[in-house]
């Protein structure tokens, strides 16, 4: 019986509330309950929620999915092994593959057919991974920016626990792996402006906008961060997820300027401005960490939103030229130089015109995405 409660706890997010209650004296980003912003998100009602909620499942509009198949580069370990250094991959939404020193590195793996806590529901991939998962090379680390469905599977990270020589996670994401039997010795937890030097590069956890939770009762008890990734003259920042806020001139001013900046552009929507930024916000963040070559992520993967799945490649890509950024679209699998960094291709529009998503499909996780940011 005992097992059987401490595995309802789990599951529920019950313990995981308990553990970031504990790490309440070690971070000025906790407030005794839970993490936080710097600035709060403001507490919206019940009704606005319902009204979310009922939109996602029953209202979406065409053109959320796609109905054929989206131009992929399929990787080879070959290829992988024969990749000069400061090469770069999209493998899907923010999933992406550094090889920096002979060495790869992985951000927020997500090799699921589903970004979901069920199998066999939730929003579906519009395409599959460049490589698979059995055939990714030994990773030197994997770095996680929050605990979302859509950035941190289980069965990735578990599947990945042999062959990861580091996993570095923000405060208390790191505890749910080592929950999920991750060795805890591989394991680095980093609150926001701390650094973890690894083969002579540095790793800076960085402050983000957004919130965390897998389950009913874990909301905000573990952290979310930017990263910046800094190999001696080459500098990096990979976003996670995050809305617009004064956070990103700071880093900009302190581990500035980036030769390249991942920055989310996707999954955003007027209802939840404070944890996801409009394409607007994503360039203005770019020029404010005086980025040189921007990279939108978190988009062409996943139905999480009520806008066109193309929509958020076309609207940066007006910006960007309109405001004189350097913007680089490579296609999944599309190897990037990050010394040199090409345009890429507008390939999203080689795909046929989309349709509404299916109503059954989907949306368990934005839902509740939804429903944590109208609530915390």
């Amino acid at each position: 019986m005992t097992s059987l409660s401490a595995l309802v706890s789990r599951t529920l997010g019950v313990t995981a509330a308990q553990r970031g209650r504990a790490l309440s004296s070690s971070s000025p980003q906790h407030d005794g309950e839970r993490f936080r912003n710097v600035k709060p998100r403001p507490v919206e009602g019940l009704r606005k929620t319902l009204a979310i909620v009922w939109n996602i499942l029953l209202n979406k509009p065409r053109g959320t999915v796609p109905t054929d198949a989206l131009p992929v580069d399929a990787l080879t370990p070959a290829q992988l092994d024969a990749a000069p250094d400061r090469s770069l991959y999209r493998l899907g939404h923010s999933t992406m593959l550094l090889k920096l020193r002979g060495q790869f590195w992985l951000t927020d793996p997500v090799f699921a057919e589903r970004a979901s806590p069920f199998r066999h529901l939730g929003p579906k991939r519009f395409h599959a991974p460049p490589i698979a998962l059995a055939d990714l090379p030994p990773l030197r680390g994997v770095i996680l920016s929050h605990d979302h469905y859509d950035h941190l599977d289980r069965e990735t990270v578990l599947a990945l626990a042999q062959r990861t020589g580091v996993f570095l996670t923000p405060l208390g994401v790191g505890d749910r792996l080592i929950e999920w039997g991750i060795d805890a010795s591989k394991v680095r937890q980093l609150d926001w402006w701390q650094a973890a030097e690894i083969d002579g590069m540095q790793f800076t956890a960085t402050p983000a906008q957004h919130f965390s939770g897998r389950s009913l009762f874990d909301g905000n008890s573990t952290l979310w961060a930017s990263w910046v990734i800094a190999d001696d003259d080459l500098r990096v920042f990979f976003s996670g997820d995050t809305g617009y806020f004064d956070g990103f001139r700071t880093i900009g001013e302190r581990l500035g300027p980036f030769d390249v900046t991942l920055v989310e552009t996707g999954a955003y929507d007027s209802h939840w401005p404070y944890v996801h930024m409009q394409p607007e916000e994503t360039v203005q963040a770019h020029i404010d960490l005086r980025g040189s070559w921007l990279v939108p992520i978190h988009n062409g993967t996943f139905d999480l939103a009520m806008h066109r799945w193309q929509e958020p490649f076309e609207r940066v890509a007006g910006l960007a030229l309109a405001r004189g950024v350097a913007l680089s679209t490579p296609r999944m699998g599309e190897r990037l130089d990050l010394n040199a960094p090409h345009r890429g291709e507008r390939w999203w529009r080689q795909v046929v015109e989309t349709v509404a998503a299916p109503k059954t499909s989907w949306r368990l996780c934005a839902s509740r995405n939804a429903a944590d940011s109208s609530s915390s």
